[in-house]
């Protein structure tokens, strides 16, 4: 076992090396989302729902843009192992162009929900608080977008470093307008939750010039910009981005989907219930995080080794990521059950949402493994540029199992937000199998087959 396990280190080290900054760059947003609730928390239930009702909604549009900006990144990969660097700048550039697009749309959409949210189910003062909040938070999503093309290019040539320091500093702005925004410090105007969604689009609009800088300053970046040419705005790329990254964004809108339906569903039975919901969504989302940070990097990894044909490396490379996702989901889990308290006491004060909070946090702890192994999987799938057939295990999964599920013990059963919570333990743990068996199954037959 030990030689075995031996025989991964090298595999480790590298998959760790380029995960890391992703690492630090995505809980950098679940620490920003985290000062949030907690800052919102100090208000009142009422304030903490209404900020967890909105963001519920947000996160359905936001998961779709992204998933479609991830497609780049393999594509990139690719074509920057075999040195062909002005057809990584061609998709880098027509990249640009199709997250402005997707950003565009999405963002009429979710606007155009706004008009709809009081009709939700909600308690009337949530959604009187959510709306002018939720609109502030869907106008940022454009700027992050453009943050998202550099973003994805840059992991596309295996440099994870600049996003995650870009997105520390961003972030860092982020919490100290929120302290300022929502409490009216220093002179400044006091926004209550208002504040939290001005903080969040003052920062975003921060993050794609400080790449542009990040650009100018360093040549070897730069050129890349001179290899841009109106003429590669082209029809067939488009389409080849769209063909990787479309499947991307609607299997994460699948899954953003299925938590957003479930806040809605805690919702119906109050506030308190909402509140408590938004504890256990933070903290499953800090986790989460951490393993998309891995899942990032392996799809690095194994889009450069199927663009070098090491299959052996490419297959290693994914199992790595498992298995330093399994070992870090399984930590955080007890970790998660031996301190749900006082996890919990750190959002608000009241006696009543911290016990629901504790009780969904152990629900959270029960899932980690089976979701960190599907984010992996995911990611290794993608370096495959193996898009399609995940989006149909998401379908499966969330829709067709994790949410019924939910729905009836939530509702029908009665269990409420306790039952709504188990649905993702059905969903996610059917989802992990799935996904690691086609890694498996796919990787398997690039080796043999070479």
């Amino acid at each position: 076992m030990l030689c075995w396990l031996r025989g991964y280190v090298p595999f480790y080290k590298r998959n760790l090396r380029l995960a890391y900054p992703v690492m630090l760059s995505q809980l950098g947003q679940v620490v920003v989302m985290l000062a949030d609730s907690m800052m919102v928390g100090r208000l009142g239930k009422v304030e903490l729902a209404a900020v967890s009702f909105a963001n519920a909604i947000v996160m359905i549009g936001m998961l779709f843009v992204l998933g479609i900006s991830f497609g780049s990144t393999p594509l990139v990969g690719a074509d920057y192992v075999n040195g062909n660097h002005r057809k990584s700048a061609a998709t880098f550039q027509n990249s640009f162009l199709l997250n402005l697009f997707s950003a565009l749309f999405v963002c009429s959409v979710l606007l155009g929900v706004s008009l709809f949210m009081d009709r939700m189910g909600q308690e009337e003062s949530v959604c009187r608080l959510a709306v002018p909040y939720y609109r502030i938070v869907v106008v940022s999503l454009f700027p992050l977008m453009i943050f998202q093309a550099f973003k994805q290019f840059m992991e596309g040539v295996g440099d994870t470093e600049k996003a995650m320091l870009i997105t520390i500093v961003a972030n860092v702005f982020n919490i100290v307008f929120n302290y300022l925004l929502i409490f009216g410090e220093f002179g400044f105007p006091k926004l209550g939750v208002d504040g939290a969604g001005w903080a969040t689009l003052i920062s975003r609009l921060m993050m794609p010039f400080m790449f542009l800088f990040v650009f100018w300053k360093n040549k070897s970046l730069f050129r890349y910009f001179y290899f841009f040419n109106y003429k590669v705005f082209s029809k067939s790329r488009l389409l080849l981005l769209g063909s990787v990254g479309l499947p991307i964004g609607l299997q994460m809108l699948i899954e953003g989907f299925t938590f957003s339906m479930s806040a809605v569903m805690v919702g119906w039975f109050g506030s308190e219930m909402l509140s408590g919901h938004q504890i256990a969504w933070n903290i499953s989302s800090m986790t989460f995080m951490v393993t998309c940070g891995i899942s990032s990097a392996t799809t690095i990894r194994v889009s450069h080794q199927l663009g070098r044909k090491d299959y052996l490396s490419l297959r290693k490379a994914g199992f790595a990521s498992m298995h330093l996702s399994a070992f870090f989901s399984l930590v955080m889990a007890a970790l998660i059950v031996l301190f749900r308290y006082e996890i919990a006491a750190l959002f608000i004060d009241n006696a009543a949402v911290i016990e629901i909070g504790a009780e969904l946090l152990v629900l959270v702890a029960v899932y980690q493994l089976a979701d960190g192994l599907q984010c992996v999987s995911l990611g290794a799938l993608r370096g495959l540029a193996d898009v399609r057939g995940p989006m149909v295990i998401a379908t499966i999964c969330y829709i067709l199992v994790n949410l019924p599920i939910a729905y009836v013990l939530g509702e029908v059963c009665g269990f409420k937000a306790a039952g709504v919570w188990t649905g993702f333990i059905f969903g996610l743990n059917l989802a992990a199998v799935l996904l690691v068996y086609r890694f498996v199954s796919k990787s398997r037959q690039l080796v043999k087959a070479n």
